[in-house]
């Protein structure tokens, strides 16, 4: 038996019945078609399912679907304003910090928080703001750099 919740997605509105084990990553990608948001372990140790909850990034693959009932949230397909691409989107991609591309997705949303928190973080700041995440492509220099070079688009 399921709970029926009411959430915002992307700025869309949703009126879904859920399990209670089901999580908000198989919410997002097998009920509702969002599947930007990737499931790498499945444990909250490789940050590829992160999104946005309320303005926090959060490990989809360990939050559950129902605590977003009356909630807002945001994936990568959020990200940009319809065509135009967000500026930590397009910094990843002057700085190359997109290679393989599956961790980008998460990386982006707890970027996304990060600079919604602190509009000019250190170098430090940055670091630990995306410390939950693995990628094994660009050994973070690039991602560092695209995270800081979108500040600076920002403000």
């Amino acid at each position: 038996m399921g709970e029926r919740i009411f959430c915002k997605i992307n700025n869309v509105d949703y009126d879904v019945v859920v399990n209670h084990n089901e999580t908000l990553l198989h919410l997002l990608r097998n009920k509702l078609g969002l599947t930007g948001t990737n499931e790498g372990c499945g444990s909250g140790d490789c940050g590829a399912c992160t999104v946005i909850v309320n303005g926090k990034a959060v490990n989809s693959c360990l939050y559950l679907a129902v605590d977003i009932d009356g909630k807002e949230v945001l994936t990568i397909e959020g990200l940009a304003d319809g065509e135009k691409l967000h500026p930590l989107q397009e910094a990843f991609i002057e700085e190359g910090a997109v290679q393989c591309g599956f961790c980008t997705p998460g990386v982006l949303m707890s970027a996304k928080a990060l600079l919604d928190e602190k509009s000019h973080p250190s170098e430090e700041e940055i670091r630990k703001g995306i410390a939950g995440h693995l990628c094994r492509c660009t050994g973070y220099i690039k991602i560092v750099k695209g995270i800081s070079s979108a500040a600076e688009k920002i403000k």
